[in-house]
């Protein structure tokens, strides 16, 4: 949902939530869900999608307001800018009429409280539109505010992906798409693609991914046909190749070492007919609620625990795993799209460590796994330190873990496992590296 003249309202909410993120650190999603519970739906929507656009067009948006700027605002202006920056997000990239934009934005200003406010927000909203085309000739000269991304950041996406580091930043920039994933244990692509139909809802195979249907807008889960029931689920296509490279057979012991919020736990079920011994565990026993959450609703079971992976006394019974499936907490910089704050909270200095805790889970997992047993490493990381780097130096110490060829398509090589560029086919950014252990 994007333009139109919704009024101040949702703007205001939208400020509330973008603040709490850029001056507070918060993280979007949990920054919108608090600040548009109480709107009518339509307006929450609009909302979060002003919030969404804004955030992912940031350090651009906020290039163009240094450079209008005669001087700098001071500290204690800060939301000023954030609320330039959110009206500008209305002009150049959500659709409300420029008129629409200046004014209800001015008038959006009067609720900041900071002397001359809502001049200033009118006179560079207007001054915006009188440069619009030279303006985004000079932010255009850097990569860095041609992509709002990070310099940082760039870097590490260029060394991943020399050849297809502009095309992964151009699908940064872009709202993602509503995937979904059909239960194929109990119907079909075809049949499933045929209810969406009948319900008025358009709906693509995905080219690489056989149990993948891609909406051609994004719906409201509960209006997805079979939804309820279990028959589908919303997942992105390049996060469904997990269960489907682990491939899990029925009757498998199997450890899903960082399940929350349970997306590929109930894939790994459905891979199986739900005949697993399957255990879903995670730190975080309020995220492990939504586990519970999905398994209810695909009709299938799998025991839950909080734990630390790294501290299996904890919560293991010594019992050795037949497959594991470790998808390490990492910088998520192959879900941008989905997740812009990222480009405005994550820090370089984050990376280092990230890969440092992802080794030790590696280590921890590894020795919960059987003989003969297979571990799959993924990662929503776009970046070599958190994937091929971590699996590679891990290997150098574990003589005993052989690298399978993962032989998916649309993944690009790595010197062990692959990687998909965030934007092959729509997917998102990721890595998988499938292990086997050879006792």
């Amino acid at each position: 949902m994007t333009g139109g003249q919704t009024g101040w309202i949702p703007r205001r909410q939208c400020l509330a939530a973008l603040s709490r993120v850029l001056l507070k650190g918060e993280s979007l999603t949990t920054a919108l869900a608090e600040e548009t519970r109480d709107l009518p739906s339509r307006e929450a929507a609009w909302s979060r999608a002003l919030a969404y656009a804004a955030m992912r067009w940031y350090i651009r948006l906020e290039a163009m307001v240094d450079a209008m700027l005669d001087r700098p605002l001071k500290p204690r202006d800060a939301v000023i800018r954030v609320l330039l920056c959110q009206g500008l997000a209305e002009i150049f990239h959500f659709g409300t009429p420029d008129h629409a934009a200046v004014r209800e934005t001015a008038e959006l200003a009067r609720t900041v409280q900071r002397p001359g406010a809502v001049g200033l927000v009118n006179a560079l909203l207007r001054r915006a539109l009188r440069e619009r085309e030279q303006l985004a000739a000079v932010m255009d000269r850097n990569a860095a505010t041609r992509y709002a991304c990070p310099s940082w950041l760039i870097k590490g996406i260029r060394d991943a992906f020399p050849d297809q580091w502009e095309s992964v930043l151009q699908a940064s920039t872009e709202p993602a798409p509503m995937t979904l994933r059909v239960n194929l244990a109990r119907s079909s692509r075809e049949d499933l693609a045929a209810r969406l139909e009948e319900g008025g809802l358009a709906a693509e195979p995905h080219p690489l991914v056989p149990s993948a249907l891609t909406l051609a807008a994004a719906v409201d889960v509960q209006d997805l046909p079979g939804f309820a029931e279990g028959l589908v689920s919303v997942q992105d296509a390049a996060a469904q190749w997990a269960a489907l490279l682990l491939a899990p057979q029925p009757e498998d012991r199997v450890l899903d070492a960082c399940a929350a919020p349970g997306g590929k736990t109930g894939h790994l079920l459905e891979c199986a007919g739900g005949e697993l011994d399957l255990l879903a565990l995670d730190v975080d026993g309020g995220r492990l609620g939504r586990v519970r959450e999905n398994l209810r609703r695909l009709h299938y079971h799998a025991r839950l625990a909080v734990g630390d992976l790294s501290d299996p006394e904890a919560w293991w019974d010594g019992r050795p795993f037949d497959a594991i499936l470790l998808d390490v907490p990492c910088s998520a910089t192959g879900v941008i799209r989905r997740h812009p704050d990222i480009k405005l909270l994550r820090r370089q200095g984050d990376i280092p460590d990230l890969a440092v805790r992802q080794r030790e889970l590696l280590t921890a997992a590894w020795g919960l796994l059987r003989p003969g047993g297979r571990l799959l490493y993924a990662t929503c990381s776009l970046l070599r330190a958190e994937n091929e780097a971590v699996v590679a130096a891990w290997l150098g110490d574990n003589p005993d873990a052989q690298v399978c060829d993962p032989g998916f398509p649309g993944g690009i090589d790595r010197e062990v496992g692959r990687a998909i560029a965030l934007g092959t086919r729509d997917m998102d950014g990721f890595y998988y590296a499938l292990l086997e252990h050879e006792g």
